[in-house]
């Protein structure tokens, strides 16, 4: 600011100087010049003569009385401050206000009542995820699990059917019309059919233990369970290849009933189950969460595997 103060300050200065030499020159033009005096009673003598005039005329009291100083200063004085005053208030109108700054003490801070808890902490129950592709077996080896070792096994797909079809429920058709596609639905109708699931079976049963099968089907679906509901122990992972788990599921198709053990749907959760379930299983691998097991097998020779496994994870 300083440098465009001086800038307009040596602009203003320019102008006043040609202002005094113009009011200098007008002044000599109309005052010192020499004039006839017109013819008069006076000595011839005296008749060419210089006459000095002021700039208010002759006054009483003599040829300097009551002169004025012929240079206008104050009015250039007061231009000179109207014009930095004018100039300040434009360079102050133009800056940016300091933004506020808001005092520590009115920030909003977390309590512990702002931090959402699970619906079972730590101990109160025990969630083993159960996942692989379509037609791996899981719901077999489930049974076998509930029958020797007293989980409850809670397939979100057969939740998901069982409210597709309960009378008067509003996400009836949205289920329906997501399976026959193949698509994975809103994770919030899922989570709220197995907690409600959970505690039926707490409330009935009085078991803690759980098999999720078919759940989780993507990532978001693992992280609103586990902030909302309870946190898994680790996942059994059934792999096998899709030759293999086509034929089951056509095989399946014959007395099953089910809209989805079609060829068409079929391939679509083939897809649905590599794009959106592997990174889950990928997740909780790389945090020691995960076991693996060869489901190419006979029914006996996996639940074999899957015996062992259990039992080693659970004592560790």
């Amino acid at each position: 600011m300083s440098s465009a103060f001086c800038s307009v300050s040596g602009r203003i200065a320019s102008n006043l100087q040609f202002s005094i030499r113009n009011s200098t020159a007008t002044f000599a033009r109309q005052h010192l010049q020499p004039r006839n005096i017109q013819p008069s009673s006076a000595p011839s003598t005296f008749r060419r003569t210089l006459v000095r005039s002021y700039a208010t005329g002759p006054g009483k009291g003599g040829e300097t009385a009551g002169s004025k100083n012929p240079f206008p200063v104050i009015p250039l004085l007061a231009i000179l401050a109207a014009g930095s005053g004018g100039f300040y208030f434009l360079v102050q109108s133009r800056k940016e206000p300091m933004p506020a700054i808001e005092e520590p003490s009115r920030k909003p801070r977390l309590t512990a009542g702002d931090v959402k808890k699970p619906a079972f902490g730590p101990g109160e129950v025990s969630v083993i995820f159960v996942l692989g592709g379509p037609g791996a077996g899981k719901g077999t080896q489930c049974q076998n699990l509930v029958r020797d070792y007293g989980f409850v096994h809670l397939s979100a797909g057969d939740l998901l059917r069982a409210e597709q079809n309960r009378e008067g429920s509003e996400f009836g058709e949205l289920i329906k019309t997501y399976i026959r596609e193949g698509k994975i639905v809103p994770m919030e109708v899922t989570v709220a059919l197995l907690e409600n699931a959970m505690r039926d079976a707490i409330s009935t049963q009085r078991k803690t233990k759980f098999l999720i099968d078919g759940f989780p089907r993507q990532m978001d679906q693992a992280i609103k369970f586990e902030e909302e509901v309870a946190e898994s122990r680790f996942t059994l992972f059934f792999e096998c290849s899709e030759d293999t788990m086509l034929q089951r599921l056509l095989k399946r198709g014959e007395t099953s009933g089910r809209i989805d053990d079609n060829i068409e749907s079929i391939k679509k959760r083939f897809h649905t189950f590599e794009v959106t379930s592997m990174p889950v299983v990928d997740y909780y691998e790389k945090k020691d969460k995960v076991v693996r097991i060869d489901a190419s097998s006979t029914q006996e020779g996996v639940y074999s595997q899957v015996k062992k496994q259990l039992t080693d994870k659970l004592k560790a």
